[in-house]
């Protein structure tokens, strides 16, 4: 509730006062977080969207793989902000990315745009039509679960003009294999938090990820 002074004017308690200034401040640090990236300012995961971050080595490797397979062209990150954020802070001028994410606290960058899987073909006309106009799809998709990576799966395949990259965990091997024509690479990436589930990489086409180390 707020006071009154003796006006008879509202106002806010000392309470509230504090709480908004809490508020703005989260909001702040929210932003500086998502424009340095989540190994600086250090973003926090959201694990009820199933958010785990890449860690710096594999977000390296992915995008460096990135600006290589899309030959400097456009690049279509699907739920893998940690990826964006790095092709962003070390390859601003080499490749054109685009985020596609559910998180809105990413939405303080031009690139993003807001996506559900639920809803695969909900995508704005700038990047919808015509189709296929990607040079390089990359998707984590955040559930490993088959309703999950058959929906992602359609946006993938409608942005991607041929070359595709998913990571996503090993059990889904044989499901994303039947679904986008992709191979199981060498490299083997990693996460912030450490996860119980192995997790691979997979491309439709001859990858360098086959060539690095996985250590």
């Amino acid at each position: 509730m707020a006071d009154s002074d003796d006006d008879g004017e509202p106002r806010l308690s000392t309470d509230t006062l504090a709480a908004l200034s809490e508020f703005f401040t989260e909001q702040a640090i929210a932003e500086r977080e998502t424009q340095e990236g989540p190994h600086k300012g250090r973003l926090m995961e959201n694990w009820q969207l199933s958010q785990f971050w890449y860690d710096d080595s594999t977000a390296a490797v992915l995008a460096e793989e990135a600006v290589r397979a899309s030959g400097g062209g456009r690049v279509a990150c699907i739920s893998c902000p940690t990826l964006f954020l790095k092709l962003k802070s070390t390859f601003p001028v080499q490749c054109s990315c685009t985020l596609l994410e559910y998180d809105r606290r990413f939405d303080v960058h031009n690139e993003f745009i807001f996506y559900d899987y639920n809803d695969p073909f909900n995508l704005p006309t700038s990047i919808s039509y015509p189709p296929y106009s990607y040079d390089l799809v990359i998707a984590d998709p955040p559930f490993m679960s088959e309703e999950c990576l058959v929906k992602t799966s359609k946006t993938i395949k409608h942005l991607a003009k041929d070359k595709i990259l998913v990571c996503t965990g090993l059990v889904m091997e044989e499901l994303c294999s039947k679904l986008l024509g992709v191979k199981t690479c060498r490299f083997v990436p990693k996460h912030s938090n450490n996860l119980g589930n192995e997790f691979r990489c997979y491309t439709n086409y001859r990858s360098d990820l086959d060539n690095v180390d996985e250590s």
